[in-house]
């Protein structure tokens, strides 16, 4: 074995060579004036203070203090070296210089002052030591020569400190946390859903636990893993309770943290990363974020030097390094998965593909008990309704949502979250905040309500539409209103007539204005652009169009070049035509669709509107009652 590669942190625990302690920050050449001028100041002023306090004291001659003294003006004197301090009694005091040649008492007798004066007089003599003295002597040519030694000292301490910096340039930036870490360390039990993930990681666990029945019977356990999921799924949240439930050591790392401005210093700080974490082994490097370096090499970008194919080559040459036994894992996560290098998805580096999905509705109730057990709730908080009501949110968005409800309640001055408050974060996380601020005039407010009893009459009408849940023209986000619909059961697919009402309820909004109204408003413009992009996809991506058939003309992502979105278009404009026709013929059944249906329902429509013009918000039940009154039959989960 070499020399040991570890050193200590403050806790004492092991940390890999390279690792960095945080220590206090350097001072900046401005912060170095400052204090010095600061110093300068404060010793002048102690100068001053000492002159002024030197200065209330009269220099008189020897021999008025002697006549002093012998007229008994003199209560006490006092001797410090050659100075001679006379007080008076009416607390003046004098000063003098002593006689070199002659003791005190000598001086003041051949002045003429008695044996019996000088008797009944205090006289005390402080013989200062040869230390102060020089001290003394010497403290106004020392100290400024003090601090210009250390002015000195810190000026080329910092010039030292940006060479080394600059020599450490390309070690890495890697975050560690270190196996008997308590305070970060996460396992499996913090993680709730992501069932597959988490069985598919087990394996990695336990090979970095018992690595020696894997290698015994042949077996070698994938070298890289990486996470795909939709921002928020918990991919960094996954790689950390692998770590938590192996107990070894955890290097993670943003993808953006190896590029810099310098050539090379990717690649030096992707070597120095794996050398810190073979050093440790059994570990686990973690990169996040990892399209960020791990895009597609050949697109011309850059040219043959860039940095960032320069880093990738590091990383495909150090994960090829790596031998069956290292114990060395190295876990990626990415929600573009589509962009990243095949070199990378090869056999024999990240050849492990985990897809986490958004939670179901089981999953977010228990992310929502996790999130929930660190805080006060009351009785009547129900996990299961929030769950129902939050389909699409990630784990990231139900934190958010336990944490804006905690907000609310501390907002209010209340102790414990009760339901009312996980309703309203709900709305807030989905729409953001109400915007109180923001008052509508009478006809504004008409016109929302309208336009929402549109949306909502229309969604509870259609028969592959998703049922009403709320109604509100309370502003909230950039929406003057909005109408909450949720599925009884979650979809994993869509069929195109479920895609033919969702575009008909969008534009709901839309005809009820033109109905109640005669004229148009902005306030359709997102239901219009939302319902226009579903129409194109229906066309270009999901086949669902007669006229042009099953055929996929594009892609779901685009390429981006200098920050604009380049379709990957590879039809001719005659198809292009068919394609805006074909569009604009689904946009227009779908308003048609609309506009029969709240025709024949125009009393459920303007009575729903009306209730909202007086309470501003309708809940479900309410709503429901209000429309079934009207002839409209109210959806109902099937029981099977």
């Amino acid at each position: 074995m070499g020399q040991s590669s570890a050193n200590n942190d403050k806790n004492g625990n092991k940390m890999p060579k390279g690792t960095k302690k945080s220590g206090m920050p350097r001072m900046s050449f401005l912060n170095i004036i400052s204090v010095v001028i600061l110093s300068f100041l404060l010793i002048s002023g102690i100068y001053a203070e000492m002159s002024t306090r030197s200065s209330t004291t009269s220099l008189v001659s020897l021999s008025l203090i002697a006549q002093d003294i012998e007229k008994g003006r003199i209560t006490s004197v006092d001797v410090q070296g050659n100075s001679i301090i006379a007080i008076y009694s009416d607390k003046s005091v004098k000063t003098a210089m002593k006689e070199s040649d002659a003791s005190i008492t000598e001086s003041f007798s051949r002045l003429g002052v008695s044996t019996a004066v000088l008797a009944s007089t205090t006289i005390t003599i402080e013989s200062p030591s040869g230390f102060w003295f020089w001290a003394g002597e010497l403290a106004p040519f020392l100290v400024p020569l003090i601090i210009l030694i250390i002015f000195i000292w810190i000026l080329s301490r910092q010039v030292r400190g940006a060479g080394m910096q600059a020599m450490t340039f390309g070690q890495s930036k890697a975050r560690i946390t270190l196996p008997n870490d308590t305070k970060q360390k996460v396992t499996f039990k913090d993680v709730a859903g992501a069932k597959e993930a988490k069985q598919e990681l087990l394996e990695i666990v336990d090979f970095l636990r018992n690595p020696k029945k894997f290698i015994d019977i042949g077996a070698e356990i994938p070298k890289g893993v990486i996470l795909m999921g939709a921002p928020g799924t918990g991919k960094t949240l996954l790689a950390r309770a692998v770590a938590g439930e192996a107990n070894v050591a955890f290097f993670s790392i943003s993808g953006s943290e190896f590029v810099e401005m310098f050539v090379g210093v990717g690649a030096s700080r992707v070597r120095d990363l794996f050398k810190m974490a073979k050093d440790a082994a059994p570990s686990i490097v973690f990169v996040d974020e990892i399209d960020a370096v791990g895009r597609a090499r050949g697109s011309g970008m850059g040219g043959g030097n860039d940095e960032r194919e320069q880093t990738l080559n590091q990383i495909l040459v150090e994960m090829d390094g790596f031998e069956p036994n290292e114990k060395v894992i190295v876990m990626a996560a990415t929600n573009r998965p589509d962009v990243l290098d095949p070199a990378l998805l090869r056999p024999g580096r990240f050849d492990r593909r985990v897809v986490i999905d958004l939670p179901d509705r089981a999953d977010r109730e228990e992310i929502l008990k996790i999130h929930s057990s660190k805080k006060q709730s009351a009785e009547d908080v129900n996990i299961q309704i929030v769950a129902e009501r939050t389909p699409g949110f990630s784990g990231a968005d139900l934190a958010s949502l336990m944490n804006e409800a905690a907000i609310l309640a501390a907002r209010e001055e209340r102790t414990k979250i009760g339901q009312f408050d996980l309703i309203r974060s709900i709305e807030k996380v989905m729409l953001g905040p109400e915007r109180k601020s923001h008052v509508l005039s009478v006809k504004e407010k008409e016109i929302t309500a309208y336009h929402e009893a549109g949306h909502a009459v229309v969604s509870s009408v259609l028969p592959y539409a998703d049922p009403v849940h709320k109604i509100s023209i309370i502003s909230r986000g950039r929406a003057a209103g909005y109408t909450l619909k949720l599925p009884f059961e979650e979809r994993k697919l869509q069929s195109r007539r479920e895609f033919l009402d969702d575009i008909a309820v969008s534009l709901g909004g839309y005809v009820a204005e033109r109905m109640i109204f005669g004229d148009m408003t902005t306030g359709a413009s997102n239901d219009l652009q939302v319902a226009t992009a579903l129409a194109r996809d229906m066309v270009t991506r999901y086949g669902m169009s007669e006229k042009i058939g099953p055929v996929a003309l594009e892609s779901a992502q685009g390429r981006v070049m200098f920050g604009m979105g380049v379709s990957d278009r590879e039809y001719s404009e005659k198809v292009a035509a068919e394609i805006d026709g074909e569009v604009t013929r689904i946009m227009t059944e779908a308003r048609t669709l609309a506009e029969k249906t709240l025709g024949e329902h125009k009393k459920a429509f303007e009575a729903v509107a009306k209730r909202l013009v007086e309470v501003e918000t309708i809940e479900r039940d309410e709503y429901e009652v209000l429309v079934a009154g009207q002839g409209i039959v109210v959806k109902k989960k099937e029981t099977v």
